[in-house]
């Protein structure tokens, strides 16, 4: 009879699968900026942003508002490897008079209850953080601000509604400042849901824990949502705990099918009717009455009780939670509901406290089902959002039906269990959550604001004002005047070497030509067939040749036969052999030109260290290994650099391209300079490129003010120390290994993965440039940063990945600032050269840095606009620089001859 009578309230696996569907949609809503004003789970975000990692430590206090007594804690937090800490706390009553009345009699009784604490304890002198638990729907705009939405749980406090809360304790604060050490040492830091406050004491215990429940007088849930899925919050780094404020789940007609008539006779008789639906069907504080609605009517219909209706089943409120829990108590058989069937006056027979059992079973099982169902849904959207086929995860639960009531727990695993098999679910229940929660979020914000002021001050350094970067701007423009002085240029650290290519494409260039490019781990030999005319063209045919290390770095001729048994690989590939073709060498390493076909090689660099080369004319090698082969010949009419091709390339697509800039591995500019002012070529008339090899700009020590430790770190260890210092600060051979060092600094101190150094941090270029922007690119989830690395063998968390992503985003702006300040200098100097007020100008670039990283390209333009403000600087991506570029040379080279000739 009972189960044909409450036949609505048995739910089947299916119905709880359809709310579970029904609340993740809710959760989409409350999480969108346009649908959240319409949605009932208001989704609240807490700004909570991190959970306790076990190294926060302090004494803490906490007030905490929402149950049914009044509760002020002291915290203590010990650091000392067992995340142990001790809770001291005293309960005070929650008079009528004051959870129905005004809000500045609330706030100042709550401060009243917080003096008392603090005398019983000996604390009103100390300065100690405080942290509030509010354990009702409040809007928040940051941790310590919160403006009440609505009451709950019997509350109907006047004149707080829209207001913050936090606001009104301070004010109560100030009143009775005179019962404290100056006001302002005792202040809110941190204000908390107790359902916050529940997850944050068991993640304390459990990292894995990120789900928080309360299943009592109320009922809520919060967990750790991705910022990019909180339109709410701008930004989209890391995580933030959302106030899923559940209870509200049905206000819209969404559980109308579910709700009994005696659902809704609860709700009609509430303080709040149409409201907290969800709760009413669930918590602990309507159970009660739930089952003695159901009483009342079958006793009317004489199936209880021979049809007697008694006072206590007429009294609201008369059979209470406790009597449920008590009469569950199935160990103990029907005594239990005998005797307190008996007390309400009902006089039971067997068969009346068998169906009685049967009642409250079936009530309090309905809630464990739809309270699994919830937290069901909410399981998988965290999984889902992890993007994993099976996951493990902690929740923290409080409350007193799951605590008090003898079958709820168990019911409430199986059920989310059964709902979520794709969730190994843990569940802890919280001791005293909602102060202790309080206290441990006030905790985590200290040791987080703490962090943040050392991983800032380690990072500091890479921040360049606008001061300093026009400083290097114009120490750059000192550097390019000595390099073209014949008296200062052997001491200058940027030696703006003549490459005399003396003018750029004119569209008239035609013929085949071979072009060579050495810069790199990989030789290119290519063919390049320019056409002229109408049908202007430029067709290319290359291959690649691996350089292998021990080449890269044994001796000179090995490397120079290597080139040419690669040459002779390509023409017989071609049907080239017996050609004799022009050919233009792209040799991207530091020359002194004395003639277009003539280089000598400053040094190496970008990992070369073959010997007898340096001191060599790179040419003269090439011929000498050609001689030996013994097979073919060729006209190597240019020695050019990969910089000056990229300038080429970009000048043939346009005549206004005077500068070339490559921003990649290495980094260089060249750019067109009045003969006039190049003192060590002689001659006046026309211009001539040059050569900046602006990467050992700061090896005189002039920029030693804006290098870090890092820095030196890097060159230290290089294969070059104490050479190339800008290079290094801005090229991407050097970018990543500055993070890796940083990376390593921030783990000794104890703020990145754990305080552990890896095996993998250590070694030395583990971190290439393209982890840098592949982890700086905004369309990459911290999901994505984290298996990035997980790959180079670091285990993170996501406050980690933050952290890393900050630290590549400082090293990667720094290097586009300075390539900006120093690009700024040439552009300036043109301008100069021309006698213009305004210049117009285009910078040929070519580099992986500049081209695939997601925001090296707009910082360095940036930059360059504002060190530059006069001149209006075009930036074209050169296709091919060092290839095509060199054929192009070549074929002006040619072409510039012949006119010589005539």
């Amino acid at each position: 009879q009972v189960d044909r009578y409450l036949y609505h309230m048995r739910l089947s696996d299916d119905v709880l699968l359809d709310v579970m569907a029904r609340f993740q949609a809710e959760m989409v809503k409350g999480l969108g900026r346009d649908t959240n004003p319409t949605a009932t789970v208001k989704m609240l975000p807490t700004f909570v942003r991190s959970l306790p990692d076990g190294s926060e430590k302090g004494d803490f206090l906490a007030v905490d508002v929402g149950g049914s007594q009044f509760c002020a804690h002291q915290v203590k937090v010990f650091d000392d490897g067992k995340q142990s800490r001790q809770l001291e706390s005293k309960f005070y009553p929650t008079p009528k008079e004051v959870i129905q009345g005004n809000g500045a009699e609330l706030f100042d009784y709550i401060v009243d209850c917080l003096v008392d604490f603090m005398e019983t304890k000996n604390l009103k002198h100390k300065k100690l953080p405080l942290g509030f638990t509010f354990s009702f729907p409040c809007k928040q705009t940051k941790l310590e601000e919160g403006f009440l939405l609505g009451w709950t749980k019997h509350f109907k406090v006047r004149g707080v509604q829209d207001t913050d809360v936090v606001s009104s304790l301070r004010k109560a604060l100030q009143k009775h400042k005179a019962s404290f050490v100056p006001a302002e040492d005792l202040d809110v830091l941190a204000l908390v849901n107790d359902t916050v406050g529940t997850m944050m004491t068991c993640g304390y215990d459990d990292p894995h824990c990120e789900v928080g429940l309360i299943i009592g007088t109320g009922t809520n849930a919060c967990y750790m949502e991705d910022m990019r899925h909180i339109d709410l919050v701008e930004g989209d780094e890391g995580r933030m705990c959302i106030n899923t404020e559940w209870g509200a789940f049905g206000d819209d007609g969404a559980l109308d099918d579910l709700r009994t008539e005696f659902d809704r006779e609860i709700d009609l008789g509430s303080l709040n009717p149409g409201k907290q639906l969800f709760e009413k069907m669930i918590s602990s504080l309507y159970l009660g009455e739930l089952v003695r609605l159901v009483l009342l009517k079958m006793t009317k219909e004489g199936l209880l009780f021979n049809g007697k209706v008694s006072t206590a089943l007429l009294t609201k409120g008369k059979i209470e939670m406790k009597h449920v829990c008590a009469m569950e108590k199935y160990k103990e058989g029907l005594s239990n509901t005998k005797e307190i069937l008996t007390e309400l006056n009902l006089f039971p027979s067997e068969e009346d406290c068998i169906a009685v059992q049967h009642v409250c079973t079936i009530i309090s099982f309905r809630s464990a089902n739809l309270c699994a169902a919830a937290l069901a849904a909410i399981l998988t959207r965290l999984r889902e959002n992890k993007k994993l086929l099976r996951m493990r995860t902690t929740v923290g639960i409080d409350g007193g039906l799951y605590k008090f009531h003898p079958q709820y727990a168990k019911r409430l695993h199986k059920v989310v269990r059964r709902l979520v098999p794709n969730c190994d679910v843990r569940f802890v229940l919280s001791v005293r959550g909602s102060g202790t929660g309080a206290a441990m979020v006030t905790a985590v914000g200290y040791r987080l604001a703490a962090q943040r002021k050392q991983i800032d001050a380690s990072l500091a350094p890479f921040l360049l004002s606008l001061d300093t970067l026009r400083e290097v701007k114009d120490k750059m423009r000192t550097e390019l005047e000595y390099g073209l002085k014949r008296e200062t240029q052997a001491s200058a650290s940027v030696k703006m070497l003549p490459t005399y290519v003396c003018g750029t494409p004119d569209g008239t260039e035609k013929g085949k030509f071979l072009a060579l490019d050495l810069g790199g781990t990989n030789f290119r030999v290519l063919l390049v067939k320019i056409r002229s005319g109408r049908r202007r063209s430029v067709q290319m045919y290359n291959k690649i040749f691996a350089i292998p290390l021990e080449i890269m770095q044994g001796t000179g001729e090995e490397l120079f036969d290597h080139i040419v048994q690669c040459i002779a690989d390509f023409l017989e590939y071609m049907g080239l052999k017996g050609a004799r073709l022009p050919l233009g060498f792209t040799f991207s390493f530091p020359c002194r030109q004395a003639s277009i076909d003539k280089g000598t090689l400053v040094g190496w660099t970008k990992g070369f260290k073959a010997t007898d080369c340096e001191g060599e004319d790179v040419v003269d090698m090439l011929r000498e290994a050609i001689r030996r082969r013994n097979e073919f010949d060729l006209d190597i009419v240019a020695v050019v650099n990969d910089t000056v091709g990229t300038m080429m390339t970009c000048g043939y697509e346009d005549p206004n391209c005077e500068i070339g800039l490559i921003a990649g591995t290495g980094s260089n500019v060249c750019y067109m300079e009045d003969m006039k002012n190049i003192e060590i070529v002689e001659g006046n008339e026309g211009k001539m490129c040059i050569n900046t090899e602006w990467g050992g700009f700061g090896d005189n020590g002039c920029i030693d003010n804006i290098r870090t430790k890092y820095d030196r770190e890097v060159d230290e260890g290089s294969l070059n120390p104490g050479k190339q210092r800008y290079e290094k600060m801005t090229s991407g051979m050097y970018l990543g290994e500055i993070v890796r060092q940083i990376l390593i600094d921030l783990t000794k101190q104890g703020l990145l993965f754990r305080g552990q150094i890896s095996e993998s941090l250590r070694k030395r270029g583990i971190f290439e440039t393209k982890f840098l922007s592949q982890i700086e690119s905004d369309r990459l989830a911290l999901l994505q940063v984290r298996r990035i690395l997980q790959q180079l063998g670091l285990d993170s968390t996501c406050e980690d990945s933050i952290i890393v992503k900050e630290v590549c985003g400082a090293v990667s702006r720094r290097a586009a600032q300075l390539c900006g300040a120093g690009l700024a200098a040439i552009v300036e100097k043109k301008r100069e050269n021309r006698g213009l007020e305004h210049l117009q100008i285009t910078v040929g670039v070519d580099g992986t840095l500049y081209k695939l990283h997601p925001h090296f390209s707009r910082v360095l333009q940036e930059t360059v606009k504002e060190l530059a403000p006069q001149c209006d600087v075009t930036f074209m991506l050169s296709e091919d620089g060092s290839g095509k570029g060199a054929a192009l040379i070549t074929a002006v080279a040619k072409r510039l001859h012949n006119v010589g000739q005539k």
